[in-house]
């Protein structure tokens, strides 16, 4: 065990970060290409939601059948689909076919395959290494997914500058090809289910009661859930706005809007890497409050800074990138923790789609609100409330005794086999 599962993650990993790199890449030269073509703080908004609101309404139908079929032919066939879909817009492109709709429609059914990938890989996890080492793996994951973040933007900048947005899009199926190889090469268990759930209608909601049964059972649990929701509906409409701010407000181009995505990753490598070298003796629901806090003030501080100040603002995205990973990478831990595997599927498609969801109300209203007061006053206001979230839950007696209580469990199940 202490020699395979690294093995392994070593090959998944390298066909991970190939695919990051490329759909990163991707991802921010559509996202220059809409804000450059439109300019519009809706018509980004519109595309975020395609790109979240079918994950998070398939999300908790996805996690049931994540837990009853091969993990590993799971992800394989969601980042088939993906590049398939991609396929086909960057064909539609080359045609000389460039549609709104065209886009939204293409990225809501990226989203249907997200809504299988990403909640499958989350819950392979633990079948793959030791619980000790989660966090550690966590951090490392987010390390590659922070080198892709700046290496992405880089590259995505470079690319729709040099090719149409049509050739751009076909980075992406390279790095779907390159992720699926990989897993072709690595064995991925499958938790030990009690029996064989039959496919219908009834058994799949009761399959989803007991998934948010498995959350509601535990106090600290839901709580932590609904702080990280609160959170996330906070976050989306600032992120969507992010290149706004750097166009309006600090009067940026193509390279200030690329920097700002580059120094984000690297702050979220520093964060990774700081988890990948060295395990924290702090509790990670501390880890997570304190991320919530910093991350907050420096969105309310990139939102209050002058128009001349675009170095600080860089410096706080930093700061901001290396708080949201040492974030995400705990939760993600604490959640590998304390749910059992059987169960991981439903549990994490029910996070994504409870996070989303309320994302997609904030996403509504980003243009009407960006435009009634202002991309700065955004910032200052939502970054507030999300430094008020991680205040909040340091007085939250049932959140912050859910690592004591594992431990507890722990020691009084090391004790009944001793």
């Amino acid at each position: 065990m202490k020699d395979s599962w690294k093995k392994k993650f070593a090959i998944i990993w390298i066909g991970q970060f190939i695919s990051l790199i490329s759909t990163s890449a991707v991802n921010f030269a559509v996202v220059i290409w809409l804000s450059l073509k439109t300019g519009s703080a809706e018509v980004l908004a519109y595309s975020a939601m395609a790109s979240l609101l079918p994950q998070a309404i398939i999300g908790p139908i996805a996690g049931v059948f994540i837990d009853r079929w091969d993990r590993k032919k799971t992800m394989i066939f969601a980042d088939a689909f993906v590049a398939i879909c991609t396929l086909f817009m960057s064909i539609s492109f080359y045609m000389g076919y460039e549609s709104l709709i065209l886009i939204y429609v293409i990225l809501a059914l990226r989203s249907v395959g997200s809504a299988f990938h990403m909640p499958a890989m989350q819950a392979a996890i633990p079948m793959l290494a030791p619980e000790s080492e989660l966090l550690r793996i966590a951090g490392i994951n987010q390390t590659i997914q922070s080198a892709s973040s700046i290496a992405g933007p880089a590259l995505g900048a470079l690319a729709i500058s040099w090719f149409s947005i049509g050739n751009v899009l076909l980075l992406d199926i390279i790095g779907a090809i390159v992720a699926i190889v990989a897993l072709l090469f690595v064995v991925i268990p499958n938790p030990q289910l009690a029996e064989k759930s039959k496919t219908s209608f009834n058994q799949v909601w009761q399959d989803i009661r007991l998934g948010f049964h498995e959350i509601l059972r535990n106090k600290g649990l839901s709580w932590l859930f609904l702080y990280s929701i609160i959170a996330t509906f906070c976050i989306m409409p600032v992120a969507v706005m992010f290149p706004l701010l750097t166009l309006n407000h600090f009067g940026g181009g193509k390279f200030e809007m690329s920097l700002i995505e580059i120094v984000w990753g690297v702050g979220m490598l520093i964060g990774g890497g700081i988890l990948g070298l060295w395990k924290p003796s702090t509790s990670k629901v501390v880890l997570i409050n304190c991320m919530h806090i910093i991350l907050g003030a420096t969105l309310a501080f990139s939102g209050w800074i002058s128009a001349s100040a675009f170095v600080t603002f860089v410096g706080l995205t930093t700061l901001g990138g290396l708080a949201a990973s040492i974030y995400q990478a705990s939760f993600m831990t604490v959640l590998q923790e304390q749910i059992r595997p059987d169960m991981m599927g439903r549990v994490f498609s029910m996070y994504f789609s409870f996070a989303i969801i309320p994302s997609v109300i904030g996403l509504l209203s980003t243009g009407f609100v960006a435009d009634t007061i202002g991309v700065n006053l955004t910032f200052i206001i939502l970054g507030l409330l999300i430094v008020l979230v991680g205040i909040l839950s340091f007085f939250t007696p049932a959140l912050m005794g859910l690592n004591r209580k594992k431990e507890l469990s722990e020691n009084v199940h090391s004790a009944d086999n001793n």
